[in-house]
């Protein structure tokens, strides 16, 4: 199993003072995230610069490379599509006993941390310091982070899928320091109710346009779907529904004519992304890279991350995507495992290219519309009808059988494979749609889950040391 360096949460506590500094020494002009530093419109976008340095994760290896792994990989080895080299915990959802349970939330707090520096302080700074209203649109970025982190925990630290549950999130608001840590973690209304009001904010006010490596108000209205879609209360479809079709119909957006253009020559060039991941400068030939870790295999050495047979069969013999988003099987792998290869081929050499990530596509809006529309009971020849167009940008020629689907639960399961199909390895939401199923289907789908204990993790033990008030544990785990 590849090992990931994590921090401890009193690492993070420290990020005010030192990890921030540290990791903007990469950044222009050798500024901090620290909100003493923001004092007019040039130093609050410095520490926003800050943020996003955070949400790529650029630390995760104490390398300057972005380091989205956790994105990529881990949730796709949770729904059975991705394994490592030898079977871990993961790959089975014995969270309890991997090392991993810390990495999404430290990562996920430093992000919200920086954030927060920025919100607390633009708030209190007058409005003359700054030109063309880019007060609010620093604000709508910086609440897009928040609430793009925020729900990065709830997913996968809370209990998500019971609105009533008490099991939410810890939510950070202020800036964290020694005075304020101790705080007791929300309930899941609480915690959607806050991620919401965030991303409402930033979709009133985040930019309309710029680069695609920077969120705006199209990147806040499809992570508002996301969440809409794991609250699911009444109403809720519709939203996710009406969504789509504004970004659909109005932004900048379009999809790519084949998506295998975007994972193997565009990138961010891709008129496709809403919000991907730029890598660093050199970022391909650093030793440390993303993309290597799919493709380096021969004989003796086996791929640290590659496709199982379970991903493989879920494309039709004649999907051209078996052929390069998976491809040969691994040599010495007695599993069926194939090669991962969206994003780079069999032993090929890093690019710019391969080692861009991907948070939001506009295919996702398509596929999410779908969805809201088959669990609404909705119109299910307008479902099966974007269905057929995921496939046909695919190269899929033979979508006959869509339209022979006679039932919202048939038309709901086949909505989840092209979305895995399409989504895989970019940012989890293989994990969350497989989720959103009733559990007796995530049983059938995914045979190591047993009940719905197994659809978060752990609270990390060290957040209890540090933060005793936090409250319980989440339910089927330990504090230690």
């Amino acid at each position: 199993m590849k090992k990931i360096l994590t921090y401890t949460f009193c690492s993070m506590l420290l990020l005010l003072q030192y990890a921030c500094k540290k990791t903007l020494n990469a950044l222009p002009e050798n500024a901090k995230v620290d909100a003493n530093t923001i004092l007019d419109q040039k130093t609050a976008e410095v520490a926003l610069r800050g943020a996003y340095y955070l949400l790529y994760n650029i630390p995760g290896r104490g390398t300057n490379i972005t380091c989205w792994d956790n994105h990529q990989w881990l949730p796709a080895y949770y729904a059975g599509y991705l394994a490592g080299a030898s079977d871990g915990p993961e790959e089975e959802n014995r969270y309890a006993e991997s090392s991993m349970i810390s990495s999404v939330w430290n990562e996920s707090y430093a992000t919200i941390n920086a954030a927060n520096g920025i919100i607390n302080r633009l708030n209190i700074l007058p409005d003359a310091s700054f030109a063309n209203n880019r007060k609010e649109g620093i604000l709508g970025e910086a609440k897009f982070l928040r609430a793009y982190s925020h729900f990065k925990i709830l997913s996968y630290y809370g209990e998500w899928f019971k609105y009533d549950s008490k099991y939410g999130i810890l939510i950070r608001e202020e800036l964290s320091n020694l005075a304020n840590i101790a705080k007791a973690r929300s309930n899941v209304k609480d915690s959607y109710d806050f991620i919401l009001a965030d991303l409402d904010y930033a979709i009133d006010n985040a930019p309309s346009q710029g680069p695609n490596h920077y969120a705006t108000k199209w990147a806040a209205m499809a992570l508002k779907m996301r969440v809409l879609m794991s609250r699911s209360q009444t109403g809720d479809y519709n939203e996710v529904i009406s969504i789509a079709n504004l970004i659909i119909q109005n932004s900048p957006y379009s999809l790519e004519n084949d998506p295998k253009d975007i994972f193997r020559s565009k990138g961010l060039s891709s008129n496709e992304v809403i919000l991907g991941i730029k890598p660093q400068p050199n970022q391909e030939n650093n030793s440390y890279n993303l993309s290597i870790l799919y493709s380096q295999y021969t004989a003796q050495i086996t791929v640290t991350h590659h496709a199982t047979k379970r991903l493989y069969d879920l494309f039709r013999t004649t999907d051209p995507r078996k052929n390069w988003v998976t491809g040969d099987l691994v040599p010495g792998n007695t599993n069926g495992g194939h090669l991962f290869s969206k994003y780079i081929i069999a032993n090929g050499k890093p690019t710019v290219v391969s080692e861009t990530a991907y948070a939001f596509r506009l295919s996702e809006v398509y596929l999410l519309k779908a969805e809201a529309i088959t669990r609404s009971k909705g119109n299910m020849d307008e479902a099966k009808l974007i269905l057929k167009q995921m496939m046909q940008y695919a190269g899929v020629t033979d979508r006959n059988y869509v339209d022979q689907i006679s039932s919202y639960d048939g038309l709901e399961l086949e909505v989840f494979y092209e979305l895995s199909r399409n989504l895989v390895g970019e940012d989890g939401q293989e994990w969350m749609a497989l989720l959103r199923f009733p559990l007796t289907t995530v049983k059938t789908l995914k045979p190591t889950i047993s009940n719905t204990i197994q659809y978060i993790l752990p609270i990390p033990a060290h957040e209890f040391l540090t933060n005793p008030t936090i409250g319980d544990q989440n339910p089927g785990y330990n504090k230690n």
